[in-house]
């Protein structure tokens, strides 16, 4: 069950055509979450480990990351607490699930509610999770039963010196981290590549992306956000060199339904229920880490432009947002973003 739709940001990692001599690039590829994994990586020969101990290293990672906090593995750390209906009844749970369900949290207060990772069990009434699509919108009562057993205040995170619990107030209460979980999991493998010693990288998992210092072409890694085409098509809107950031993209324009000429976004608003109804097509959000830039891209999304810029302002947050209009799409981007980009510019 996803809440938010992964599409690559046109990977369009572009080509590391040149060579440096000096260093050798390592390319890493597999398949994690539900998606893949690419990594780019220089070798100056100070890394710690060969590229094939790195790999199983990196695998080894994502794998843990799955058996924490995976729905669809039954075992999962997350799966167990979901499975379990007993209320006001913690469950331990380790650091590293505590960690991303407080960032959930965290984040949910930031964007008024709209980064909810107890939302699924309205995503999956919608047919956009693993319950069979009846193709019909549902009924106000089945709305309502639904959205009492939504809402981040049903779920308690407590912590007694290093040892962390989750909780829940109803029996009823499913989290998903789909919305953040992919980019804790970039965040984890890139926090592993500097600790081998590789100080140019860049680690993408389902279009979530980590980058730090330089490409072999000595230049900020250069990543596409994509433009949306509704055809199926894939064109980049935006070219952007990042260092030392992390990436991630929301959008709705790949999945979607439609019912009597009316269009239903996969991505569904905490507070109505319903699927989002404005015409924001994509944000881009820049932030150091990958899970922060992974849970706010979904949240602001919820919110549509003019609130999700709003918060970008007040936040001090690098985003990029595309909109629908009778013309076609027009692109707006906040303060610290554009920033971000004068500053590109200006080393060119």
């Amino acid at each position: 069950m996803k809440i938010k739709f992964f599409f690559t940001a046109l990977l369009a990692v572009f080509a590391l055509t040149a060579c440096n001599k000096s260093a050798d690039i390592i390319t890493l590829n597999g398949k994690t979450m539900g998606t893949t994994y690419h990594i780019k990586y220089l070798d100056d020969g100070k890394v710690a480990q060969q590229a094939e101990q790195a790999h199983s290293q990196i695998e080894g990672i994502l794998k843990d990351v799955n058996a924490k906090m995976s729905t669809y593995i039954p075992s999962s750390e997350l799966s167990r607490f979901n499975q379990n209906t007993q209320i006001h009844t913690p469950i331990a749970i380790s650091p590293e699930l505590a960690k991303v369900v407080a960032e959930a949290i965290r984040l949910n207060k930031m964007t008024d509610g709209a980064l909810d990772v107890t939302v699924g069990p309205l995503v999956n009434l919608w047919g956009f999770g693993p319950e069979k699509h009846t193709g019909k919108e549902p009924s106000p009562a089945e709305l309502n039963e639904r959205r009492a057993w939504v809402g981040i205040e049903k779920l308690k995170l407590n912590q007694t010196a290093q040892q962390f619990s989750l909780e829940k107030t109803v029996p009823q209460l499913y989290v998903d981290l789909s919305s953040i979980a992919k980019g804790f999991g970039v965040d984890q493998v890139a926090d592993y590549l500097e600790h081998i010693g590789v100080q140019h990288y860049l680690v993408e998992i389902g279009g979530e992306i980590r980058a730090k210092g330089k490409n072999a072409e000595q230049k900020n890694w250069q990543i596409a956000i994509e433009q949306p085409n509704f055809d199926g098509s894939r064109s980049a809107q935006q070219v952007i060199g990042i260092e030392n950031l992390g990436m991630a993209t929301s959008g709705d324009y790949r999945n979607y339904f439609e019912e009597n000429g009316k269009r239903f976004s996969h991505e569904i608003d905490p507070k109505t229920g319903y699927p989002i109804q404005h015409r924001l097509a994509s944000i881009t959000v820049l932030h150091p880490s990958a899970m922060t830039a992974d849970g706010l891209s979904t949240a602001l999304f919820v919110l549509g432009e003019e609130k999700a810029l709003a918060i970008a302002e007040k936040e001090n947050l690098a985003i990029y947002l595309i909109s629908k209009t009778e013309k076609g799409f027009e692109t707006k981007m906040s303060s610290k973003f554009t920033a971000l980009l004068a500053a590109q510019s200006n080393k060119q």
